[in-house]
Protein backbone atom coordinates (compact mmCIF):
# COMPACT_ATOMS: atom_id res chain seq x y z
CA UNK A 1 0.00 0.00 0.00
CA UNK A 2 1.50 3.66 -0.85
CA UNK A 3 1.36 5.62 2.54
CA UNK A 4 2.02 8.84 0.23
CA UNK A 5 -1.48 9.01 -0.70
CA UNK A 6 -2.94 8.49 2.86
CA UNK A 7 -4.32 11.32 5.13
CA UNK A 8 -2.33 11.25 8.32
CA UNK A 9 -2.51 13.44 11.80
CA UNK A 10 -0.41 14.95 13.70
CA UNK A 11 -1.23 17.06 17.09
CA UNK A 12 -4.77 16.69 15.99
CA UNK A 13 -4.54 18.83 12.07
CA UNK A 14 -4.76 16.52 9.51
CA UNK A 15 -2.90 16.73 6.11
CA UNK A 16 -2.61 15.15 2.79
CA UNK A 17 1.13 13.61 2.38
CA UNK A 18 2.59 15.65 -1.01
CA UNK A 19 4.48 12.69 -3.28
CA UNK A 20 7.53 14.46 -3.70
CA UNK A 21 7.51 13.28 -7.35
CA UNK A 22 4.98 15.78 -8.04
CA UNK A 23 6.67 18.87 -6.40
CA UNK A 24 7.89 21.55 -9.05
CA UNK A 25 11.75 22.51 -9.73
CA UNK A 26 11.44 25.58 -7.80
CA UNK A 27 9.32 24.36 -5.45
CA UNK A 28 11.48 21.59 -4.92
CA UNK A 29 14.62 24.11 -5.02
CA UNK A 30 13.40 26.26 -1.91
CA UNK A 31 12.26 22.46 -0.37
CA UNK A 32 16.23 21.58 -0.54
CA UNK A 33 17.12 25.08 0.84
CA UNK A 34 14.74 24.90 3.49
CA UNK A 35 15.36 21.05 3.93
CA UNK A 36 19.19 22.10 5.32
CA UNK A 37 19.51 21.11 8.50
CA UNK A 38 17.19 18.84 8.76
CA UNK A 39 17.41 15.50 11.13
CA UNK A 40 18.11 12.52 9.26
CA UNK A 41 15.73 10.49 12.27
CA UNK A 42 12.64 11.40 10.94
CA UNK A 43 10.20 9.63 8.58
CA UNK A 44 9.28 11.08 5.38
CA UNK A 45 5.89 12.46 6.38
CA UNK A 46 7.74 14.34 9.55
CA UNK A 47 10.45 15.66 7.11
CA UNK A 48 7.45 16.67 4.52
CA UNK A 49 5.73 18.39 7.67
CA UNK A 50 8.61 20.23 8.85
CA UNK A 51 9.51 21.75 5.33
CA UNK A 52 6.01 22.71 5.13
CA UNK A 53 6.13 24.46 8.35
CA UNK A 54 9.29 26.41 7.45
CA UNK A 55 7.64 27.70 4.14
CA UNK A 56 4.51 28.50 5.70
CA UNK A 57 6.84 30.73 8.33
CA UNK A 58 8.64 32.32 5.72
CA UNK A 59 5.32 33.04 3.96
CA UNK A 60 4.50 34.79 7.10
CA UNK A 61 7.66 36.74 7.56
CA UNK A 62 7.28 38.30 4.28
CA UNK A 63 4.16 39.36 5.11
CA UNK A 64 4.83 41.20 8.31
CA UNK A 65 7.66 42.86 6.20
CA UNK A 66 4.59 43.58 3.41
CA UNK A 67 2.77 44.46 6.07
CA UNK A 68 5.45 46.94 8.06
CA UNK A 69 6.03 48.71 4.87
CA UNK A 70 2.57 49.41 3.96
CA UNK A 71 2.22 50.76 7.52
CA UNK A 72 5.11 52.97 7.31
CA UNK A 73 3.78 54.22 3.71
CA UNK A 74 0.70 55.26 5.79
CA UNK A 75 2.00 57.22 8.55
CA UNK A 76 3.95 58.49 5.65
CA UNK A 77 0.80 60.10 4.23
CA UNK A 78 -0.61 60.81 7.82
CA UNK A 79 2.47 62.80 8.56
CA UNK A 80 2.35 64.54 5.52
CA UNK A 81 -1.30 65.23 5.99
CA UNK A 82 -0.63 66.42 9.35
CA UNK A 83 2.34 68.67 8.30
CA UNK A 84 -0.14 70.05 5.53
CA UNK A 85 -2.60 70.81 8.40
CA UNK A 86 -0.39 72.28 10.56
CA UNK A 87 1.26 74.52 7.60
CA UNK A 88 -2.59 75.61 6.80
CA UNK A 89 -3.05 76.45 10.77
CA UNK A 90 -0.07 77.96 11.05
CA UNK A 91 -0.98 80.45 7.93
CA UNK A 92 -3.91 81.18 9.45
CA UNK A 93 -2.89 81.95 12.24
CA UNK A 94 -0.53 84.33 10.45
CA UNK A 95 -3.14 85.75 8.51
CA UNK A 96 -5.21 86.51 11.52
CA UNK A 97 -2.49 88.42 13.12
CA UNK A 98 -1.81 90.46 10.18
CA UNK A 99 -5.32 91.31 10.39
CA UNK A 100 -5.51 92.39 13.49
CA UNK A 101 -2.12 94.18 12.73
CA UNK A 102 -3.80 95.83 9.61
CA UNK A 103 -6.63 96.99 12.43
CA UNK A 104 -4.43 98.29 14.82
CA UNK A 105 -2.26 100.51 12.28
CA UNK A 106 -4.74 102.99 12.74
CA UNK A 107 -3.74 106.56 11.22
CA UNK A 108 -4.00 108.08 14.53
CA UNK A 109 -1.24 105.80 15.75
CA UNK A 110 1.10 105.56 12.75
CA UNK A 111 0.73 109.41 10.91
CA UNK A 112 2.09 111.42 14.47
CA UNK A 113 2.44 115.03 13.40
CA UNK A 114 5.36 115.97 15.29
CA UNK A 115 7.35 113.03 13.87
CA UNK A 116 10.51 113.46 11.78
CA UNK A 117 11.08 109.61 11.16
CA UNK A 118 11.32 108.54 7.19
CA UNK A 119 9.47 105.74 5.39
CA UNK A 120 10.13 102.65 7.24
CA UNK A 121 9.16 99.20 5.20
CA UNK A 122 8.76 96.19 7.35
CA UNK A 123 8.88 92.60 6.60
CA UNK A 124 5.06 92.44 5.89
CA UNK A 125 4.69 95.06 3.72
CA UNK A 126 3.15 97.78 5.88
CA UNK A 127 4.59 100.70 5.01
CA UNK A 128 5.04 103.59 7.81
CA UNK A 129 4.95 107.29 7.08
CA UNK A 130 5.81 109.45 9.71
CA UNK A 131 7.60 112.32 7.92
CA UNK A 132 4.97 114.88 7.07
CA UNK A 133 2.53 116.49 9.32
CA UNK A 134 -0.86 115.21 9.00
CA UNK A 135 -2.00 118.66 7.49
CA UNK A 136 0.17 117.41 4.49
CA UNK A 137 -0.68 113.98 4.19
CA UNK A 138 -2.53 112.94 1.06
CA UNK A 139 -5.97 111.34 1.89
CA UNK A 140 -5.13 108.15 0.29
CA UNK A 141 -1.65 107.78 3.15
CA UNK A 142 -4.60 108.09 5.59
CA UNK A 143 -6.86 105.42 4.32
CA UNK A 144 -3.85 102.91 3.69
CA UNK A 145 -4.49 102.38 7.46
CA UNK A 146 -7.69 102.87 8.51
CA UNK A 147 -9.39 100.07 10.74
CA UNK A 148 -11.31 98.89 7.94
CA UNK A 149 -8.46 97.83 6.23
CA UNK A 150 -8.12 94.94 8.58
CA UNK A 151 -11.17 93.53 8.75
CA UNK A 152 -11.41 93.99 5.05
CA UNK A 153 -8.01 91.89 4.86
CA UNK A 154 -9.97 89.14 7.38
CA UNK A 155 -13.25 88.73 5.12
CA UNK A 156 -10.96 88.73 1.92
CA UNK A 157 -9.40 85.58 3.27
CA UNK A 158 -12.10 84.10 4.52
CA UNK A 159 -11.13 84.84 8.41
CA UNK A 160 -14.50 86.91 9.19
CA UNK A 161 -17.89 86.98 7.55
CA UNK A 162 -19.00 89.91 6.61
CA UNK A 163 -21.68 90.84 8.61
CA UNK A 164 -22.37 93.67 10.99
CA UNK A 165 -22.87 91.05 13.62
CA UNK A 166 -19.56 88.87 13.50
CA UNK A 167 -17.87 92.10 12.82
CA UNK A 168 -19.25 93.22 16.32
CA UNK A 169 -18.04 89.73 17.74
CA UNK A 170 -14.87 90.17 16.43
CA UNK A 171 -14.31 93.55 18.12
CA UNK A 172 -15.94 92.57 21.41
CA UNK A 173 -13.71 89.63 21.98
CA UNK A 174 -10.85 92.25 21.11
CA UNK A 175 -8.16 89.45 21.30
CA UNK A 176 -5.18 91.38 20.08
CA UNK A 177 -7.09 94.43 19.22
CA UNK A 178 -6.03 97.89 20.24
CA UNK A 179 -9.28 99.12 22.44
CA UNK A 180 -8.57 103.00 21.68
CA UNK A 181 -8.80 102.31 17.66
CA UNK A 182 -11.61 99.69 18.86
CA UNK A 183 -13.63 102.81 19.53
CA UNK A 184 -12.56 104.92 16.94
CA UNK A 185 -14.42 102.56 14.58
CA UNK A 186 -17.42 102.09 16.49
CA UNK A 187 -17.80 105.62 16.14
CA UNK A 188 -17.78 106.12 12.67
CA UNK A 189 -20.84 107.75 10.86
CA UNK A 190 -20.46 104.69 8.25
CA UNK A 191 -23.70 102.91 7.86
CA UNK A 192 -21.74 100.02 7.82
CA UNK A 193 -20.04 100.85 10.92
CA UNK A 194 -23.21 102.01 12.38
CA UNK A 195 -24.96 98.22 11.87
CA UNK A 196 -21.67 97.04 13.74
CA UNK A 197 -22.18 99.40 16.74
CA UNK A 198 -25.66 98.27 17.05
CA UNK A 199 -24.62 94.96 17.14
CA UNK A 200 -21.87 95.72 19.04
CA UNK A 201 -23.89 97.30 22.08
CA UNK A 202 -26.68 94.15 21.98
CA UNK A 203 -23.56 91.85 22.90
CA UNK A 204 -23.65 93.50 26.32
CA UNK A 205 -25.98 92.38 28.91
CA UNK A 206 -27.11 94.84 31.48
CA UNK A 207 -30.30 93.62 32.97
CA UNK A 208 -30.08 94.07 36.29
CA UNK A 209 -26.90 96.08 36.44
CA UNK A 210 -27.32 100.21 37.76
CA UNK A 211 -25.94 102.91 35.85
CA UNK A 212 -22.59 102.59 37.11
CA UNK A 213 -22.22 98.99 36.59
CA UNK A 214 -23.27 98.77 33.34
CA UNK A 215 -20.72 102.38 32.16
CA UNK A 216 -18.14 99.82 33.62
CA UNK A 217 -18.68 97.21 31.61
CA UNK A 218 -19.38 99.13 28.60
CA UNK A 219 -16.38 101.50 28.59
CA UNK A 220 -14.06 98.73 29.42
CA UNK A 221 -14.80 97.34 26.23
CA UNK A 222 -13.40 99.88 23.99
CA UNK A 223 -11.63 103.33 24.89
CA UNK A 224 -13.80 106.78 24.31
CA UNK A 225 -12.64 108.31 20.56
CA UNK A 226 -11.82 111.82 21.77
CA UNK A 227 -14.06 113.53 18.32
CA UNK A 228 -17.64 114.37 20.33
CA UNK A 229 -20.04 113.13 17.44
CA UNK A 230 -18.43 109.84 17.78
CA UNK A 231 -19.06 109.73 21.52
CA UNK A 232 -22.60 111.34 20.81
CA UNK A 233 -23.42 107.79 18.40
CA UNK A 234 -21.93 105.12 21.02
CA UNK A 235 -23.59 106.59 23.78
CA UNK A 236 -26.55 106.81 22.56
CA UNK A 237 -26.62 103.01 21.26
CA UNK A 238 -25.98 102.51 25.05
CA UNK A 239 -28.39 104.43 26.63
CA UNK A 240 -30.71 102.74 24.14
CA UNK A 241 -29.80 99.53 25.23
CA UNK A 242 -29.32 99.83 28.73
CA UNK A 243 -33.20 101.30 28.55
CA UNK A 244 -34.08 98.00 26.49
CA UNK A 245 -32.43 96.00 29.39
CA UNK A 246 -34.31 97.62 32.08
CA UNK A 247 -37.38 99.07 31.80
CA UNK A 248 -39.07 101.42 33.98
CA UNK A 249 -35.78 102.40 35.27
CA UNK A 250 -36.29 105.59 33.30
CA UNK A 251 -38.66 107.76 31.38
CA UNK A 252 -36.60 107.82 28.00
CA UNK A 253 -33.75 106.89 26.62
CA UNK A 254 -32.73 110.55 27.06
CA UNK A 255 -32.45 110.57 30.88
CA UNK A 256 -29.94 107.88 30.91
CA UNK A 257 -27.73 109.43 28.08
CA UNK A 258 -27.79 112.73 30.07
CA UNK A 259 -27.08 110.58 33.49
CA UNK A 260 -24.78 108.79 31.43
CA UNK A 261 -22.67 112.01 30.44
CA UNK A 262 -23.23 113.44 33.68
CA UNK A 263 -21.22 110.33 35.83
CA UNK A 264 -18.95 110.39 33.23
CA UNK A 265 -17.84 113.61 33.65
CA UNK A 266 -18.01 113.14 37.96
CA UNK A 267 -15.63 110.60 36.88
CA UNK A 268 -13.50 112.92 35.78
CA UNK A 269 -14.19 115.53 38.72
CA UNK A 270 -13.64 113.37 41.52
CA UNK A 271 -10.44 111.44 40.27
CA UNK A 272 -8.47 114.20 38.31
CA UNK A 273 -6.17 115.93 40.32
CA UNK A 274 -5.72 118.88 38.77
CA UNK A 275 -9.79 119.08 39.40
CA UNK A 276 -9.67 121.23 43.30
CA UNK A 277 -13.35 122.05 43.45
CA UNK A 278 -14.45 118.58 43.74
CA UNK A 279 -18.35 118.39 43.67
CA UNK A 280 -20.52 116.90 46.60
CA UNK A 281 -23.11 114.16 46.19
CA UNK A 282 -25.96 117.38 47.37
CA UNK A 283 -24.28 119.07 44.29
CA UNK A 284 -25.00 115.75 42.06
CA UNK A 285 -28.17 115.38 43.18
CA UNK A 286 -28.88 119.34 42.04
CA UNK A 287 -27.30 118.92 38.73
CA UNK A 288 -29.62 116.42 37.45
CA UNK A 289 -32.86 117.47 38.68
CA UNK A 290 -35.20 117.61 36.22
CA UNK A 291 -33.94 115.06 33.57
CA UNK A 292 -36.60 112.33 34.23
CA UNK A 293 -38.69 113.39 31.22
CA UNK A 294 -39.12 116.62 33.66
CA UNK A 295 -39.34 115.23 36.89
CA UNK A 296 -37.04 114.09 39.39
CA UNK A 297 -35.01 110.70 39.37
CA UNK A 298 -35.03 109.40 42.94
CA UNK A 299 -32.42 110.65 44.77
CA UNK A 300 -31.02 107.71 46.83
CA UNK A 301 -30.03 106.61 42.90
CA UNK A 302 -28.26 109.52 42.37
CA UNK A 303 -26.94 109.32 45.88
CA UNK A 304 -25.71 105.62 45.46
CA UNK A 305 -24.49 106.49 41.92
CA UNK A 306 -22.48 109.28 43.11
CA UNK A 307 -20.70 106.79 45.87
CA UNK A 308 -20.07 104.19 42.81
CA UNK A 309 -17.82 106.22 41.36
CA UNK A 310 -16.50 108.28 44.23
CA UNK A 311 -15.05 104.92 46.07
CA UNK A 312 -13.99 103.24 42.49
CA UNK A 313 -13.21 105.64 39.21
CA UNK A 314 -13.90 103.94 35.81
CA UNK A 315 -11.27 101.56 34.88
CA UNK A 316 -9.65 103.19 31.37
CA UNK A 317 -8.35 100.24 28.94
CA UNK A 318 -4.54 101.27 28.91
CA UNK A 319 -3.37 99.75 25.69
CA UNK A 320 -2.63 103.96 24.65
CA UNK A 321 -2.69 105.09 28.32
CA UNK A 322 0.77 105.70 28.22
CA UNK A 323 0.84 107.37 25.02
CA UNK A 324 -0.62 110.79 23.87
CA UNK A 325 0.38 110.49 20.36
CA UNK A 326 -3.45 109.62 19.49
CA UNK A 327 -4.15 112.64 21.65
CA UNK A 328 -2.08 115.35 18.84
CA UNK A 329 -3.56 113.54 15.50
CA UNK A 330 -5.04 116.07 14.08
CA UNK A 331 -4.79 119.26 15.66
CA UNK A 332 -6.11 122.31 15.53
CA UNK A 333 -3.22 124.34 14.85
CA UNK A 334 0.57 123.29 15.43
CA UNK A 335 4.22 125.31 15.26
CA UNK A 336 6.79 126.77 16.76
CA UNK A 337 6.22 130.02 19.15
CA UNK A 338 7.81 131.72 21.84
CA UNK A 339 6.99 131.26 25.70
CA UNK A 340 7.74 133.74 28.14
CA UNK A 341 8.47 132.00 31.39
CA UNK A 342 6.52 132.42 34.79
CA UNK A 343 8.71 133.28 37.54
CA UNK A 344 12.50 133.64 35.67
CA UNK A 345 11.01 136.33 32.18
CA UNK A 346 13.01 134.44 29.61
CA UNK A 347 11.84 133.53 26.02
CA UNK A 348 11.92 129.89 25.11
CA UNK A 349 11.32 128.38 21.90
CA UNK A 350 8.45 125.40 22.46
CA UNK A 351 6.71 123.45 19.90
CA UNK A 352 2.48 124.28 20.56
CA UNK A 353 -0.20 122.05 19.71
CA UNK A 354 -3.54 122.83 20.25
CA UNK A 355 -6.22 120.49 20.45
CA UNK A 356 -9.35 119.35 21.91
CA UNK A 357 -9.37 122.50 23.87
CA UNK A 358 -6.47 122.57 25.42
CA UNK A 359 -2.50 123.74 24.26
CA UNK A 360 0.31 121.40 24.89
CA UNK A 361 3.76 122.74 23.91
CA UNK A 362 6.95 120.64 23.59
CA UNK A 363 10.62 121.39 23.99
CA UNK A 364 10.96 119.11 20.55
CA UNK A 365 8.98 118.04 18.42
CA UNK A 366 9.96 114.77 19.07
CA UNK A 367 9.30 114.12 22.49
CA UNK A 368 6.10 112.33 23.48
CA UNK A 369 5.49 113.44 26.65
CA UNK A 370 4.11 117.68 26.43
CA UNK A 371 6.46 120.22 28.87
CA UNK A 372 3.56 121.56 29.72
CA UNK A 373 -0.59 121.36 29.59
CA UNK A 374 -2.49 125.01 29.27
CA UNK A 375 -6.66 124.06 29.62
CA UNK A 376 -8.02 126.82 27.89
CA UNK A 377 -11.56 126.48 29.74
CA UNK A 378 -12.37 129.85 31.33
CA UNK A 379 -9.81 131.65 30.34
CA UNK A 380 -9.70 134.46 27.01
CA UNK A 381 -7.25 135.65 24.48
CA UNK A 382 -6.10 139.10 24.11
CA UNK A 383 -3.69 141.06 21.74
CA UNK A 384 -0.42 142.92 23.14
CA UNK A 385 2.24 144.86 22.88
CA UNK A 386 5.88 143.63 24.12
CA UNK A 387 8.90 145.82 23.74
CA UNK A 388 11.31 142.65 23.66
CA UNK A 389 9.05 141.18 21.13
CA UNK A 390 6.87 141.32 18.49
CA UNK A 391 3.21 139.47 17.51
CA UNK A 392 2.49 138.86 21.41
CA UNK A 393 -0.63 137.70 22.55
CA UNK A 394 -1.83 136.47 25.90
CA UNK A 395 -3.91 134.00 27.61
CA UNK A 396 -5.84 135.26 30.66
CA UNK A 397 -8.70 134.29 33.31
CA UNK A 398 -11.08 137.08 32.95
CA UNK A 399 -12.97 136.32 35.86
CA UNK A 400 -10.06 136.13 38.49
CA UNK A 401 -7.64 138.45 37.19
CA UNK A 402 -4.11 138.05 39.35
CA UNK A 403 -4.73 134.49 40.33
CA UNK A 404 -2.71 131.64 38.99
CA UNK A 405 -4.26 130.10 35.46
CA UNK A 406 -4.95 126.30 36.74
CA UNK A 407 -2.03 124.51 34.43
CA UNK A 408 0.42 121.98 34.91
CA UNK A 409 4.60 121.62 33.53
CA UNK A 410 7.13 118.90 33.53
CA UNK A 411 10.06 119.59 35.90
CA UNK A 412 13.54 118.37 34.22
CA UNK A 413 13.70 115.46 36.96
CA UNK A 414 10.30 114.40 35.40
CA UNK A 415 8.21 115.83 38.02
CA UNK A 416 4.87 116.98 37.18
CA UNK A 417 3.50 120.32 39.01
CA UNK A 418 1.63 122.78 38.77
CA UNK A 419 1.85 126.11 36.88
CA UNK A 420 2.68 129.37 37.79
CA UNK A 421 1.43 131.76 35.08
CA UNK A 422 -0.75 134.69 35.82
CA UNK A 423 -1.06 135.18 32.22
CA UNK A 424 0.99 133.05 29.41
CA UNK A 425 2.67 135.41 27.02
CA UNK A 426 3.45 134.17 23.70
CA UNK A 427 5.22 135.55 20.67
CA UNK A 428 4.83 134.40 17.07
CA UNK A 429 6.87 134.56 14.01
CA UNK A 430 4.57 136.95 12.13
CA UNK A 431 1.54 138.83 12.20
CA UNK A 432 0.14 136.43 10.31
CA UNK A 433 0.63 133.46 12.40
CA UNK A 434 -0.13 135.58 15.17
CA UNK A 435 -3.75 136.41 13.71
CA UNK A 436 -4.13 132.41 13.02
CA UNK A 437 -3.12 131.08 16.40
CA UNK A 438 -5.51 133.73 18.03
CA UNK A 439 -8.22 132.61 15.87
CA UNK A 440 -7.70 128.73 16.26
CA UNK A 441 -7.49 129.69 20.11
CA UNK A 442 -10.77 131.50 20.09
CA UNK A 443 -12.56 128.94 18.66
CA UNK A 444 -11.35 126.08 20.65
CA UNK A 445 -12.07 128.61 23.98
CA UNK A 446 -15.69 129.04 22.69
CA UNK A 447 -16.73 125.76 21.61
CA UNK A 448 -16.98 122.77 24.27
CA UNK A 449 -19.11 119.99 22.11
CA UNK A 450 -19.23 117.93 24.96
CA UNK A 451 -20.93 120.33 26.72
CA UNK A 452 -23.28 121.61 23.62
CA UNK A 453 -24.23 117.73 23.24
CA UNK A 454 -25.58 117.49 26.97
CA UNK A 455 -27.12 121.19 26.55
CA UNK A 456 -29.46 120.00 23.91
CA UNK A 457 -30.08 116.34 25.12
CA UNK A 458 -31.59 118.90 28.17
CA UNK A 459 -33.44 121.07 26.10
CA UNK A 460 -35.01 118.35 23.98
CA UNK A 461 -36.14 116.69 27.80
CA UNK A 462 -37.72 120.12 28.73
CA UNK A 463 -39.06 120.45 25.09
CA UNK A 464 -41.27 117.47 26.37
CA UNK A 465 -42.74 118.87 29.42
Amino acid sequence: MDLSSLPYQRHGVERSVVDPHLVSPSLEGDRRASGRGVPEDLSLEEREELLDIRRRKKELIDDIERLKYEIAEVMTEIDNLTSVEESKTTQRNKQIAMGRKKFNMDPKKCVCPRAEKQEETHEDGLCLRWLAPSSQLAAHDLAVYAPSSGIQFLIENDLLQSSPEDVAQFLYKGEGLNKTVIGDYLGERDEFNIKVLQAFVELHEFADLNLVQALRQFLWSFRLPGEAQKIDRMMEAFASRYCLCNPGVFQSTDTCYVLSFAIIMLNTSLHNHNVRDKPTAERFVTMNRGINEGGDLPEELLRNLYESIKNEPFKIPEDDGNDLTHTFFNPDREGWLLKLGGRVKTWKRRWFILTDNCLYYFEYTTDKEPRGIIPLENLSIREVEDPRKPNCFELYNPSHKGQVIKACKTEADGRVVEGNHVVYRISAPSPEEKEEWMKSIRASISRDPFYDMLATRKRRIANKK
